[in-house]
């Protein structure tokens, strides 16, 4: 079969369906690894940049926010800290494709529309900024001044209550503390960022429960827990060298439980390339018990097994639950207790998929562990009841009194590099007034108080026409966002857009009627500034804090780095004379970090702490001291009721998910291996019995429908096109599909509770013969 180059767009007909893989990584993932990074890098920048990733003189990964090992904590860094997915990350920003001006002359902006996702990003590095001015067809190059002035201009004619500032998770953490000074200099807490549509949930439940919204474990408790829950989670694609965490905790005798949806190759056995067993032998096996759950029966599945370990206390005083922890350490216990023992085994049954007799297994386990972490991801926070499900998680930890010991606590496994760093940074629409007060301080100034915008009230209000200018650093809004359609009006309705990118994607090719991409420097390339060469810090999902220096030559003379771009803007639209001494940021880095030390809590001395070789990692007084700033200065138990989602006859529940071939919203290529699927995205997963009971067949082409109830007693409805039927082992009754192309489905208006996350999981759709074939 002869494959398509990236010139060419992806033909959906070209579709293999093979085994699912046994074991993840191996020699496989080794050799998938080098061709990608052979096919976008050449072998010289190969052999230059791999050795570097996640390096301690080297950059971080601009994939996931999975922690390096730390010598403090006993571990050492292999000679290949990455993985497969990290080394295609590389490749995609160390591309030697480039775009530049005559790229754009010969692409008019419908054409580029037209083209897939995978094809925009083939295409390779942007060189240089350009404009599509109203009613161009192209885009046109711009110089670096003229294009601040024409942002600064249209900001102040639109003003800060009609902007909104967008972040993605890649950002450094002095282009975010950058970035967030710039819109509340100039007026507004509008700073939507990529968290709102991922771990929102997380930080919610666990601000509410223990006070930090943040996991409250190290990789060294993960390495020696007695048990590791993984739910919600496909760590094999997601975050990969999470595997090789995961094989030290079996190898120092720990158990691992995975619950998830889909029997995920990465959750089942790791065959790691750095050893003999796995590369010669058969891997490690990891899961000691799978659970294959109903989408959406986790709240229900933790209830069940809270009032377990109850009852289980109640047979055996003194063994199950931590008394002590209890008693010194948490909040309305006595209520829950009291309400907690009942358990309606037949709904549980009917919610989680779980049979009674797993789920007292699971309880077992709990009961038996010495040392418990549970790790979750988007499999749990996108869901509607997604805050309720984790408070719950929390509140099983907490009969055991599993937070704030070795081995034990709560891991929500954040996406992106940075995305929790920017969020220490104030990348946050409603940052409490203490950060707030720190600014002004530290400025001489007087930021806005009035809550913000996050990304689902930042679209709807560029629906009503509150919101008409947007500006992103970095990430692709329009395919991370739901209601595609929606969104994609609501960008093209705006006076303004503007993005920061390293390459051409979806967000570029529905532009406002003013729009401008600015290209930036990437994470893996040299970051000169009149003060000398610079590094930059980020924040991973275990809170350490660490450098990251860039290796390469710049893809093109042109780039400005973040921090430089946002420092150029300020500096233009609000004045020279502005007391942040933006000119100085943008020189030294330095100068950006000193002011972080004494404005982010936590943070003191920053300049000098992250150039110990291993950063340093910010307090979290819940895992430090067993000290909780809640409301009530304890742990809060508290009380959950599981809703059943309503699935009519004839429906599904849908979930999103990834590809093992793309990270967030980059599509690096088209083999979801795994999972056996090839050479095609539009896909849907489908129990072979539901094949069979809905007159499906095996490789038809059928639309995907979603259902919603409309508030006045109707139903609403969302419809994607063109999707190839894949007989699969998921759970009866549940299908998946990959996202972006999934996204149209779930409407701007379905949110999770308390966290107001897009609900990309338990959608409800039926699944009919294509009207036509895209």
């Amino acid at each position: 079969m002869t494959r398509r180059g990236p010139e060419k767009d992806i033909d959906e007909s070209e579709l293999e369906v093979h085994g699912r893989e046994r074991s993840a990584a191996g020699v496989r993932g080794v050799v998938v690894s080098l061709a990608r990074s052979l096919q976008q890098m050449g072998p010289v920048r190969t052999a230059k940049t791999l050795p570097l990733l996640n390096q301690r003189s080297g950059f971080d990964c601009p994939g996931c926010a999975w922690p390096e090992p730390r010598e403090a904590d006993g571990d050492s860094r292999k000679w290949a800290e990455f993985c497969e997915n990290g080394a295609k990350a590389v490749a995609e920003e160390a591309t030697t494709r480039t775009v530049g001006p005559e790229f754009f002359d010969n692409h008019s902006i419908d054409d580029l529309a037209e083209r897939t996702d995978y094809w925009l990003g083939q295409q390779g590095r942007l060189t240089q900024p350009v404009i599509r001015r109203e009613g161009d067809t192209h885009y046109r190059p711009i110089d670096w001044q003229r294009a601040f002035e024409v942002i600064a201009d249209k900001l102040r004619e639109i003003g800060p209550e009609r902007t909104s500032f967008y972040t993605s998770g890649r950002a450094s953490n002095e282009a975010a503390f950058c970035y967030q000074l710039l819109a509340r200099s100039f007026g507004t807490n509008n700073l939507p960022d990529c968290s709102n549509m991922c771990h929102e949930s997380s930080g919610a439940a666990l601000s509410e429960t223990i006070g930090v919204g943040k996991g409250s474990v190290t990789l060294s408790d993960i390495e020696h827990a007695d048990l590791v829950v993984v739910m919600g989670q496909n760590p094999g694609t997601n975050h990969p060298r999470m595997l090789s965490s995961l094989e030290r905790t079996k190898h120092n005798g720990g158990r691992i439980l995975a619950i998830n949806p889909l029997p995920e190759t990465g959750l089942m056995r790791f065959s790691n390339p750095q050893n003999i067993r796995g590369v010669a032998g058969s891997g490690t096996p990891l899961a000691d018990e799978f659970a294959q759950i109903r989408i959406g029966g986790d709240l229900a599945l933790f209830k069940a097994l809270g009032a377990l370990l109850l009852r289980f206390e109640d047979e055996s005083p003194g063994t199950v639950l931590d008394r002590g922890f209890i008693e010194e350490h948490t909040y309305g216990f006595t209520e829950f207790a009291a309400r907690g023992r009942d358990i309606d085994w037949q709904e549980v049954e009917r919610l989680t998929g779980l049979e009674q007799q797993q789920i007292e297994r699971i309880a077992r386990m709990l009961a038996d562990s010495r040392s418990t972490v549970v790790c979750w991801a988007m499999g749990l926070t996108q869901h509607r009841q997604a805050v309720p499900t984790i408070r719950e998680i929390v509140n099983v930890q907490l009969l055991r009194g599993m937070i704030g010991k070795p081995g034990a606590g709560l891991c929500p496994v954040r996406g992106h590099s940075n995305v929790q760093g920017d969020r220490t940074m104030g990348i946050w629409e409603r940052m409490p007034d203490s950060f707030l007060a720190a600014l002004d301080e530290e400025f001489g100034l007087s930021v806005p108080r009035a809550p913000g915008r996050d990304t689902v009230e930042t679209l709807r209000a560029m629906h009503d026409g509150s919101c008409t200018a947007f500006f992103g650093l970095g990430g692709n809004f329009a395919a991370a966002t739901p209601d595609s359609a929606a969104t994609e009006a609501a960008l093209r309705a705006c006076e303004l857009t503007v993005q920061v990118s390293t390459k051409l994607n979806r967000s570029h090719v529905v532009p406002g009627r003013t729009a401008l991409i600015l290209p930036t420097l990437g994470r893996t390339e040299r970051d000169r500034q009149v003060g000398g060469e610079q590094f930059v810090t980020v924040e991973d999902s275990m809170s350490v804090v660490h450098g990251s220096r860039g290796r390469l030559e710049p893809a093109s003379p042109d780039l400005l780095s973040e921090v430089a771009i946002v420092a150029e803007l300020a500096r233009t639209l609000l004045g020279e004379d502005h007391p942040v001494p933006w000119r100085e940021f943008e020189n030294d880095y330095d100068r950006v970090r000193e002011s972080i030390a004494r404005v982010v809590p936590g943070c003191a001395d920053y300049n000098d702490r992250v150039r110990e070789p291993d950063g340093f990692v910010l307090p979290h007084p819940p895992r430090d001291s067993r000290t909780f700033p809640t409301a009530t200065g304890k742990a809060n138990f508290t009380d959950n009721v599981p809703d059943m989602i309503h699935v009519p006859e004839g429906r599904l529940l849908l979930q999103s998910l990834r590809s093992h071939d793309q990270y967030n919203t980059t599509i690096y290529g088209l083999s979801d291996r795994y999972r056996g699927v090839e050479n095609a995205r539009r896909v849907v997963l489908v129990n072979p019995v539901d094949i069979a009971e809905l007159d499906l067949a095996d490789g038809q082409i059928v639309d995907l429908v979603s259902e919603w109830a409309d508030g006045s007693g109707g139903i609403e409805e969302r419809r994607a096109e063109s999707f190839r039927v894949v007989g699969y082992a998921t759970p009866r009754g549940c299908v998946a599909a990959y996202y972006p192309e999934a996204n149209p489905l779930v409407p701007l208006d379905s949110v999770a509770e308390y966290s107001n996350t897009p609900v990309s999981k338990a959608v409800v759709v039926r699944l009919e013969p294509a009207r036509t074939v895209v």
